[in-house]
């Protein structure tokens, strides 16, 4: 998958999605036996679009950060936020 396909990939609007072109992320099967990288790339082929598809019957669109923190540390500040 290229760069530019990428960027347009992100762009989906979740209002306005055709959803029968969209995949259920849990009917997707990943070979584990890859690598790190054939995984990515053989997940981002099943899926077709890794910002949006179906789970559990409704449509979800993610985005992913620039920044270098991890998702462990990020949902520690989320969590400590909550107890002020």
């Amino acid at each position: 998958m290229k760069q530019i396909d990428l960027e347009e990939l992100k762009k989906v609007d979740v209002r306005t999605v055709d959803v029968s072109a969209l995949e259920d992320i849990e009917k997707v099967k990943v070979d584990s036996s890859l690598s790190a990288g054939e995984r990515w790339r053989d997940f981002a082929e099943k899926i077709k679009n890794p910002f949006c598809f179906i789970c559990n019957g409704m449509i979800v669109k993610i985005s992913y950060s620039e920044g270098k923190e991890s998702l462990e540390n990020k949902l520690v500040q989320l969590c400590m936020s909550m107890e002020e």
